[in-house]
This record gives C-alpha cells, structure tokens and sequence, in this order.
C-alpha cells in the first residue's frame, strides 16, 4: 500500500491548510522514479492512496512503476467534507494495481469497498482498509510506503518513521 505525498502546489493556499503545509511533499517525477516496480514480487498489488485530482498523477506513477491498474479497491467515505474546486470533497480512493498475477492464497472475497469512517487528522488514512487487506491477503507480506506510523502485522517505510525514528524495513523483501 502506498499513500504518496501529492503536491497540489498548494503553498500559496489561504490559512495554511495545503498539504505542503503538514508535511514534505513531491514532485510527480521523484514519486515516479522510485524503484519500487523492481522490488515489487513477481505476483504482487499495490493499494494506492490518491485523490480525485491526482488520479491522473497515480495513473503515471504506477505505469512508471510497472503495475497494471485493475480497479478501485477502496472508497474511502469520510463523513464530513473539505472545500473543493468544484463540488465538496468528501472521499479518498484506494486504486487497485497488478504486477504479475493475484498473489495466492487469497483471503476473503466478501470485502466492503465502501468504507465509512470519520476523518480524522490530516492524512490519516482509517484502519479499517489496512484491516480489509489483511482479510484479502492474510499470509502476504505487507509494506506501506509513505507511512506515518507503525501498523501491526505490516512492514513500514517513510520519511515520517525515518524522522521519528521509529523505521522497520526492509524493503528487498518485498
């Protein structure tokens, strides 16, 4: 799973809100230059975090990447709303993509992908899709990149972990 950190180019946004605002973000092409197709397993997904703007964004960077897009995993419906450009924004996706085949054994195959859960600080993503993953794919190993924090049960690789000290990866495993 990945939630990378998108620039909106909002530095010059009113009150301070952007997301340049809360943490380090990058360029499309530093997200699309990371290796992480070459450390990815032959048969493997990847659960990408984006948003309706940066869709396009997250296109390039898996193909970058070498995944194929397969669906939207996740619609992450987070009861209240941010002001947007054209309609009030209220939810994030979890785009679906492949390298290779379906990793196997699979888990549940009965997974909600609408997911109701309250916002809550920014860009704190609700536990209950790390929780769905882990049903879907319950013996593969798992790795968030970009994470800000430690889950049980998931290796961990950020900048945020990095800068806290708190880095448990090894990402040639994956």
């Amino acid at each position: 799973m990945a939630d990378p950190p998108w620039s909106y180019n909002d530095q010059a946004l009113a009150g301070n809100r952007g997301a340049s605002q809360k943490y380090e973000v990058l360029p499309i092409h530093t997200v699309k230059n990371m290796p992480v197709g070459k450390l990815a397993k032959d048969d493997s997904f990847l659960f990408l975090w984006t948003t309706f703007p940066m869709i396009n964004e997250a296109l390039q960077v898996m193909k970058a990447w070498g995944f194929e897009y397969r669906t939207v995993a996740f619609i992450w419906d987070k009861m209240n709303h941010n002001p947007g450009k054209y309609t009030l924004s209220n939810c994030e996706l979890v785009l679906l993509f492949k390298h290779g085949r379906i990793p196997m054994p699979r888990g549940a195959r009965n997974i909600q992908q609408l997911i109701r859960s309250p916002r809550r600080e920014h860009s704190q993503k609700p536990i209950e899709v790390k929780d769905a993953i882990k049903k879907m794919f319950p013996t593969q190993k798992r790795i968030e990149l970009f994470a800000r924090e430690k889950t049980r049960g998931w290796s961990t690789w950020g900048l945020d972990l990095i800068q806290k000290k708190d880095f448990q990866s090894d990402l040639t495993d994956f």
